[in-house]
């Protein structure tokens, strides 16, 4: 083995862990969990919100996401694909997501905006955590 076949593992090892976080916070969202969506986050977390509420820490992510996530996937959800991981440093990442909305069946929705999510993330203790993110609207597909 040499160092760029390490590198490389390691790269591929930390992205699969990103893309499971994003695939958990799809899971949270389309099954209305609160707090499973909310342990994503790093306690000093900061969400500006796809609407543009701007939410600074985790018990403030926590009250929006109590208020507005039950009842929200009624008729329709969103997939989320990780589209780019940029290694800032080895343990934070800034991460840019695909989100496109879908019926409850996983079909795509014509005439529906996505979104272009920002993620960036920081691996703490072992685990990646959502530390600063921005949901933006795709006005364009």
């Amino acid at each position: 083995m040499n160092a760029e076949t390490d590198d490389r593992r390691t790269y591929e090892t930390e992205t699969e862990a990103i893309r499971q976080v994003v695939a958990t916070l799809q899971h949270a969202q389309r099954n209305e969990l609160v707090e499973e969506f909310v342990s994503l986050f790093r306690h000093d977390a900061i969400w500006t919100t796809g609407h543009g509420r701007r939410l600074f820490g985790r018990d403030e992510i926590a009250a929006f996401t109590r208020r507005v996530l039950p009842g929200a996937m009624r008729e329709s959800a969103a997939v989320y694909e990780v589209e780019h991981v940029l290694f800032i440093r080895p343990d934070v990442a800034a991460v840019k997501v695909r989100q496109r909305p879908v019926t409850l069946d996983g079909e795509p929705i014509e005439g529906e905006r996505g979104g272009s999510p920002l993620y960036v993330m920081a691996k703490e203790n072992g685990r990646w955590l959502l530390v600063a993110c921005q949901n933006t609207p795709v006005l364009d597909a």
